[in-house]
């Protein structure tokens, strides 16, 4: 049996008596809950299985036992992995474990931007009846910004739709394999698309990627769909882009700061829906994300993580040091 070691578990849907709590209590593991203080939960743990929790610097700072920490999901951006590699503390995620939960919620706001469900149930509930018409997914283009897990499990139920798909990648041209897919560069892919959807991470380059001149290249009916980081779209060009008619509409499942501010500029804004951030919040992939995500710290805390996404760094800060 492995060393025993203090868990703090943080992701929102894991709870005491789970079967991740016991698994990790069934391999000698002590498992603890959120208190509302992370610099005071993070005391005296030496691992972590955590949600969208902000481990910035300062915080892994005071985490002093602490050697791992695994996100329960794919995006890590809200830890800071280079003060992680510092501390030698390893940061792993779950590439893919959400894929199919957010290409299905995908389509799912395809369909309900292209046959405006949101507005006619809104309009019902407010004691109107809507019959405006829609459009059909046949025949349009599908435009994909990145090509990791999920954007490949879009590309079939796409297809399935009777949907072009094009997409713009980072992704060596070796391992662009779909013949489904047509590649080009992101301003081609805008001017084209007629639904934009998101899916790739956000890093210093993509921040703010989909701004005022991004928009520009887009077809007045396009409509931008994003299920990837907030951040990446600039919400005040979005939302100007929007009421001033140069694309049609947005479906965002993920905002700049969640939850939405009362200040936002995408509030009030005809033809903009925000969800609350749920493409991967699916039975079936929390209890995936919970129990791999458990088998990743069990396995970093043994010194063997699988998807440390700061390993390099250990190793470059472990050699500097022997020189």
């Amino acid at each position: 049996m492995s060393e025993v070691a203090r868990i703090l578990i943080t992701t929102d849907y894991l709870r005491p008596g789970d079967e991740v709590d016991d698994l990790l209590r069934s391999r000698g593991h002590e498992t603890r809950y959120p208190s509302g203080d992370l610099v005071a939960d993070l005391a005296g743990v030496e691992g972590a299985l955590v949600g969208h929790d902000p481990l910035t610097a300062e915080v892994l700072a005071s985490a002093d036992r602490l050697r791992a920490v695994v996100r329960t999901g794919v995006g890590y951006d809200a830890i800071d992995v280079d003060a992680a590699a510092r501390a030698g503390v390893t940061v792993s995620n779950l590439p893919g474990i959400n894929a199919n939960a957010v290409a299905e919620y995908t389509m799912g706001l395809l369909l309900a931007s292209s046959r405006r469900l949101v507005e006619s149930a809104t309009g019902v509930a407010s004691g109107g009846w809507p019959r405006g018409d829609g459009r059909e997914l046949r025949g349009s283009t599908l435009g994909l910004i990145g090509y990791g897990a999920a954007a490949r499990a879009v590309v079939p139920l796409a297809r399935a739709f009777g949907m072009s798909v094009l997409c713009t990648t980072g992704v060596p041209a070796a391992e662009r394999t779909d013949a489904d897919v047509e590649f080009m560069e992101l301003p081609a892919l805008l001017a084209y698309a007629d639904f934009v959807s998101v899916h790739t991470a956000l890093t210093p380059r993509t921040r703010g990627m989909l701004d005022a001149d991004a928009f520009a290249l887009m077809k007045p009916g396009a409509v931008l769909v994003n299920t990837a980081r907030g951040a990446i779209v600039d919400e005040r060009a979005l939302a100007a882009a929007v009421r001033e008619g140069r694309i049609a509409g947005a479906a965002l499942d993920v905002v700049a700061e969640e939850p939405l501010p009362a200040d936002s500029p995408l509030r009030d804004v005809p033809g903009i829906v925000v969800h609350s951030h749920l493409a991967g919040q699916t039975a079936e992939a929390r209890r995936a994300a919970g129990i791999e995500g458990a088998e990743e710290l069990i396995a970093a805390l043994a010194g063997r993580p699988k998807h440390a996404v700061n390993a390099h760094l250990i190793d470059l800060l472990e050699e500097k040091r022997n020189q």
